[in-house]
This record gives structure tokens, C-alpha cells and sequence, in this order.
């Protein structure tokens, strides 16, 4: 059964709903602890400060990172990915002859590691992280011999704070401002990125220097270069003006189902799960059809995660390489000064997309991991009280969430087409980690 509302309600009481079944029968299902704990995260970056698209990417990587190696520590067929991602030396070893719980083991991981990754939630948050993690953890701790739930909570706390270090080098452990610079020199060309509202702290462009982070499965972020876009022109005969008046007169001439695919892959920050937290939800559908046990389940999110973490830092170092300003910008002074995109545009570089970059990764990874012809439905707006939609595969979902951004008119087809590109290149990286042995 797949979950299609909110199982989580921010408030003094937090509420869970574990498809209809007590939560003590969590203790015998790990991967039911995993479902729980992704769950509340999903809600976290909606309500966290700080958590635009590239910095939930990241959460996700280290809280996929986290439970796969709490769980590889004691599974013999998972094979840890210390020594496979930059930087991540192996996790302690568990203590030779001792019992271990899983499911102990696995939650104190998660609990301590999405604590430290949304330390700066609001009140509500951080009394739903205090719910979650007393109730959970009285629960999967119920009919555990006393020394053994202790042994376990410690050991899953060891590897939470081994990620926590590994996580605190990358570059992106600090967001201040909300991500928005405090000072830097903006080109002036034609061509250039420009401010594109009026809000203050967006006169200056989001995270410019997140394409700088250390990665996880590729080398840098520079590893999957795309070409540059179209040569920019003000000319009505240039490749560049064709562009632009393909999103003009798609906004001039925009249909019922483009106005609902643009706004179903809005995924805004602060109103949303993001992007990447749109593609974990279909992947949580997934494993939950498939009744996946521990093992697959953080394998999956593990993989997702590090693909989509990748994909952003790809597509930031790209952004600010070629710095493209946006079709509204564009449009505005050549064509239309009155012209409005349906979505608000985002406050960073156009090229390439973004949906893009992070939908042909998160695609190339979950096709290896469900298969080509996987169909589902994605009902990752129902909490929007938007009607899900169908897809006959992952690849056919990256295409619709790549071609929302021009419906929506925030991205030239270019940025779309090399990004999807990117975003494959990307996944390539992930899908060469060896997680079982």
C-alpha cells in the first residue's frame, strides 16, 4: 500500500499512520523504521529554513548514507560504500561476539543523523524529531533485552556521528543567508543572469558556489560537462530568440494538461518536498508496492540520494560557468514587456534546469534499480490537492518534469535537453557503487 497523504501532522502531537498497522509492528519490520523516519524528513524540508532543492539533496545523500551503512554493518551481503564515495572512510566496527537489533541500531542512526542535519527547524519540527524519536524508539527497543538495545542504540549513534564528520567537509555542511551571498560582483552583459523580483535578498543569486562541494559518486562537479547553450542574440533569425519565443508562445497558447504538468513538478521550497524529496517519494511508492525489506529499502534511498546530491552539484558548477539569464528577463526586454510566466522563476542561473539535471538522474538510478518498463503513479501532490499522474516509466517521468519547466516558463528547451543529458551522465557514477557483494 502506498501512502498518498501526510502521515506526519506538525504540532505538540505528532501523529503516525503506518499503513494501518500498530506501530509496535514496527519493531519486527526495520524497514519500517526507515519508512517512518523518510516520512517526517519529507515533511522537514518543507518547513526547515535553508532547505531550497540543492540543500535537501544533500540531506537526503546523508540520511540515505547514514541507515545503508547501519544496516551493511551487520548484513554480510551489503557491501559498504567507504572507500566508493569521496571521502567516507570505513564505520566502526560493531563489537566482535555481541548481539546487535536491527531495528535499535537502524533507528538511533537515523534519529541522530536527521536531528543534526535539520538542527535548524522550527519549533514544530524539532518537537516532531523528539516525537518521532522517543515513541520509535521506545517501540522497536519493546522486548529487547536491556544491554542489547543499549549496545545497539550506541553503535547506531557511532555511525551517525561518523557520517556527521564525513558530511561536515563537503562544503556545504554551512548555510547562511539562506544561501544568498552577502556580497558578489554581478556580470552586466545582455546575456548575464539578473535579478528577476523584487525581494531583497534575492538580488543576488542562490548558493553560487554549491557547484564547488565535494561530491559522492562522481570525481567534482565538473565531471559531465554539457555544451553551451544556443549563442545568445537579440535577432529574430538566431537560434537563441527561437528559444525564447518557443516559451512566449507556449505561454500564449498554453493548454489545460501543460498548466497541470507545470504546476505538478512546481515543488517549490518551503511549500514542498522539493524536487529531489519528489523523486524519494516515488521511490518510497516503489519499495512499499514491492514490500521491499531493509536491505533494498536503504540501498534504494542510499542510491537515489548520492544520484540526486551529484546531479545538483553538477548542474550548479554548470549554472555558473555559462550564468544564462532567464526567459523572463529575455522576453521582457526583446519581446513583451508585460509577459508573466505561470511559475514564479527561481532565483539562480537558467542553464542548465535543474528539474532536469536532478529528473534524468534520479530516473538513470531508479531504472536500474526497478527496471525500464517500471509504471506507476505518482501521487507526490496529493497533500497539494493535485490528481496524481501515470507513467509507464521513470525515464517518461524525467521527460515530463524536464518539459514542465518550459510549460511553466522558468527554462529555454535547451536547458531542459542538456540537462536531462547531464543528469544521465551523472547517474552513471551512482550506478557503478557496488552495494551488494
Amino acid at each position: 500500500m502506498v501512502f498518498c497523504r501526510r502521515d506526519f501532522i506538525f504540532g505538540g502531537i505528532l501523529v503516525l499512520a503506518m499503513s494501518g498497522r500498530p506501530l509496535g509492528a514496527i519493531a519486527a519490520e526495520p524497514a519500517r523504521v526507515v519508512q517512518a523516519w523518510y516520512r517526517l524528513v519529507l515533511e522537514l524540508v518543507r518547513h526547515t529554513p535553508t532547505y531550497t532543492p540543492p540543500v535537501a539533496s544533500r540531506s537526503f545523500a546523508y540520511v540515505g548514507v547514514t541507515a545503508f551503512e547501519a544496516v551493511a554493518s551487520g548484513n554480510p551481503k551489503l557491501k559498504s560504500l567507504a572507500g566508493q564515495v569521496q571521502g567516507l572512510k570505513p564505520v566502526p566496527l560493531r563489537e566482535a561476539g555481541q548481539e546487535f537489533h536491527e531495528a535499535v541500531v537502524l533507528h538511533a542512526a537515523l534519529a541522530s543523523i536527521i536531528r543534526h542535519l535539520f538542527a535548524n527547524t522550527g519549533p514544530t519540527g524539532q518537537r516532531a524529531m523528539n516525537a518521532m524519536g522517543s515513541k520509535l524508539g521506545a517501540k522497536v527497543a519493546d522486548g529487547v533485552a536491556s544491554d542489547v538495545a543499549a549496545r545497539s542504540e550506541a553503535y547506531g549513534r557511532t555511525v551517525a556521528a561518523h557520517i556527521q564528520a564525513w558530511a561536515a567537509e563537503d562544503g556545504g555542511a554551512v548555510i547562511e543567508n539562506m544561501g544568498f551571498p552577502l556580497q558578489m560582483d554581478l556580470p552586466k552583459g545582455s546575456q548575464d543572469w539578473a535579478p528577476t523580483n523584487l525581494v531583497r535578498q534575492q538580488q543576488l543569486p542562490l548558493l553560487p558556489d554549491w557547484g564547488k562541494n565535494r561530491t559522492f559518486a562522481m570525481p567534482n562537479g565538473a565531471s559531465c560537462k554539457i555544451p553551451p547553450p544556443p549563442t545568445y542574440s537579440e535577432y529574430q533569425a538566431s537560434a537563441f530568440y527561437a528559444e525564447a519565443l518557443e516559451v512566449y508562445e507556449a505561454r500564449k497558447n498554453i493548454t489545460e494538461d501543460e498548466t497541470a504538468i507545470a504546476r505538478f513538478w512546481a515543488d517549490d521550497a518551503m511549500l514542498s518536498k522539493t524536487p529531489p524529496g519528489h523523486w524519494i517519494h516515488i521511490a518510497m511508492n516503489a519499495l512499499q508496492k514491492e514490500q521491499a525489506d531493509v536491505a533494498r529499502s536503504v540501498e534504494v534511498l542510499a542510491r537515489l540520494g548520492i544520484g540526486l546530491a551529484d546531479a545538483f552539484i553538477g548542474c550548479w558548477e554548470a549554472k555558473y560557468q555559462y550564468n544564462l539569464l532567464r526567459p523572463v528577463s529575455y522576453i521582457r526586454r526583446v519581446m513583451d514587456p508585460k509577459w508573466e510566466p505561470i511559475l514564479l522563476t527561481p532565483p539562480f542561473p537558467e542553464y542548465p534546469s535543474g528539474h532536469s539535471t536532478q529528473s534524468g538522474a534520479a530516473a538513470e538510478v531508479l531504472t536500474q534499480l526497478f527496471g525500464e518498463d517500471y509504471a506507476f503513479v505518482d501521487n507526490a501532490q496529493d497533500d497539494e490537492g493535485l490528481p496524481p499522474r501515470s507513467f509507464a516509466s521513470f525515464r517518461a517521468a524525467a521527460q515530463e518534469a524536464g518539459i514542465s519547466r518550459l510549460y511553466g516558463g522558468i527554462h529555454f528547451r535547451a536547458a531542459i535537453v542538456n540537462g536531462l543529458e547531464q543528469g544521465r551522465c551523472i547517474a552513471a557514477f551512482t550506478n557503478a557503487l557496488r552495494t551488494r557483494r
